[in-house]
């Protein structure tokens, strides 16, 4: 690992780190609670790696779910990390074996913050994007595995402890919205779930909003890239002041 680049994705992932240990250890309680220890915890969040799908495990576990709902299930709530990858594929060129990886770790928040920070001067950005990757996921296995372990030696009430994914999806939207400048992509969302809720309602309405997202943006994708073009700040004078040395 390039210790280099590891020091430079360390306070970047600092609010991932205060929010994964926090829902990580949420998701640790409540397997905890359905009869799963920590080592369950450890191997679901190293090879799983997905906080919704794993809280979606739990209820799934406790209910003794069919491998086929269970297949199902999962692609319904984590259609959306193929998008992800897509999206990120020109940025992966070149990472080698690292890839795979990359695609793999690409959690909401991974992905939020992939998509808008730059690695510093003097650092590999390969280097820097896996560092960030590796930190995200070892801070989401750390939380799951305290939550499990206290859950078995604490009595917790996991009553409503569910809401703590809900809650680090919205604060990750409000950060993306105060960061970029359009909001065209967002209201785009917006507007595509509401009229997914009232087509199909509540139970269905992921893959419809998505596919409508999809479409949206695939077909809007010049015209929102010139208004980001245009929107972006131009920094040439502050590289005309930066010294050479």
């Amino acid at each position: 690992m390039d210790r280099k680049a590891l020091a430079a994705a360390f306070p970047v992932t600092i609010p991932v780190l205060m929010g994964y240990l926090a829902i990580g250890m949420a998701f640790g309680i409540m397997l905890e609670a359905v009869g799963y220890n920590f080592i369950w915890a450890f191997f679901m969040s190293l090879t799983i790696y997905a906080g919704s799908g794993q809280y979606l495990g739990v209820s799934l576990l406790a209910s003794c779910a069919t491998l086929g709902t269970v297949a199902l299930m999962t692609l319904i709530i984590n259609f959306r990390h193929l998008v992800y990858g897509l999206s990120m594929l020109e940025k992966f060129r070149g990472m080698g074996w690292r890839k795979l990886y990359m695609i793999f770790s690409l959690t909401d928040e991974t992905y939020a913050l992939l998509s808008s920070v730059q690695a510093p001067v003097g650092v590999n950005p390969r280097n820097f994007y896996f560092a960030i990757a590796l930190l995200d996921q070892s801070y989401w296995i750390a939380g799951s595995v305290i939550g499990a372990v206290a859950g078995a030696v604490l009595p917790i009430d996991t009553t409503g402890i569910d809401f703590a994914m809900t809650a680090l999806f919205v604060v990750i939207a409000v950060e993306q919205w105060e960061t970029y400048a359009s909001h065209i992509p967002a209201l785009l969302g917006i507007a595509a779930t509401v009229v997914s809720l009232f087509l199909v309602g509540p139970d269905n309405l992921l893959l419809p909003a998505l596919g409508m997202i999809v479409a949206a943006l695939l077909l809007l994708r010049k015209p929102l890239e010139s208004t980001a073009d245009a929107q972006a700040p131009d920094d040439s004078d502050q590289k005309e002041e930066t010294p050479l040395c």
